[in-house]
């Protein structure tokens, strides 16, 4: 198998755990829905949770690349970019596929925090709140990973409540809470740049 053919196999892995789940999806299925031999899927990957893991860290790797790339695009100063986070947090809640949070399944359904895949998924939120921190920082905020901490609480709640009920409430709440945690926690100077519409 080609680095291509493997890439498109995680690719399309990624997609049928996210649709389906990970423990509820067997080798057979992945072997049948994307046309690639559970003889070729196990040359590359020994163990089903070794795919697990490739498409977790696929995802992880999309996911912050786009976050990143859609607050760059929505907002130019460290402030707006903020706010730019729930502007892009929106977006991703309204899309049809949107089905949760694919790191939050995974540890989920495993629980064990010594498991690689549970680890993987914990190191996913650790790398957003540093992204988080770091914007906070960038901004002025008096105590940045504090901030970053609330929201990534706040996306978080964001995500389950999209899933369980109203993506649209879930976004638009968020994004008003946002508003004004990042508002208390900036200069003076910079709380215009936050302000409500």
């Amino acid at each position: 198998m080609s680095a291509s053919k493997r890439e498109e196999l995680v690719q399309n892995a990624l997609t049928i755990f996210y649709e389906g789940g990970f423990n509820a999806i067997g080798m057979d299925r992945i072997a049948a829905e994307t046309g690639v031999s559970k003889t070729s899927i196990y040359k590359h990957f020994r163990t089903k949770e070794d795919l697990i893991l490739a498409t977790l860290r696929l995802h992880d790797e999309q996911f912050r690349n786009w976050l990143v790339r859609r607050v760059e695009v929505l907002a130019s100063e460290p402030a707006q970019r903020l706010l730019a986070v729930f502007d892009a947090l929106r977006e991703w809640l309204l899309e049809p596929e949107f089905r949760g949070c694919m790191f939050v399944k995974a540890s989920a359904e495993f629980q064990d925090r010594a498991s690689p895949i549970h680890a993987a998924s914990a190191e996913h939120k650790r790398l957003l709140q540093i992204y988080f921190e770091k914007l906070a920082d960038k901004a002025g905020a008096g105590h940045p990973g504090e901030l970053a901490a609330q929201l990534q609480l706040l996306i978080e709640g964001a995500i389950t409540i999209a899933h369980l009920h109203d993506p649209h409430l879930a976004a638009e709440t968020a994004g008003a809470a946002a508003r004004v945690l990042i508002n208390a926690a900036l200069p003076a100077n910079a709380v215009p740049m936050v302000a409500e519409d």
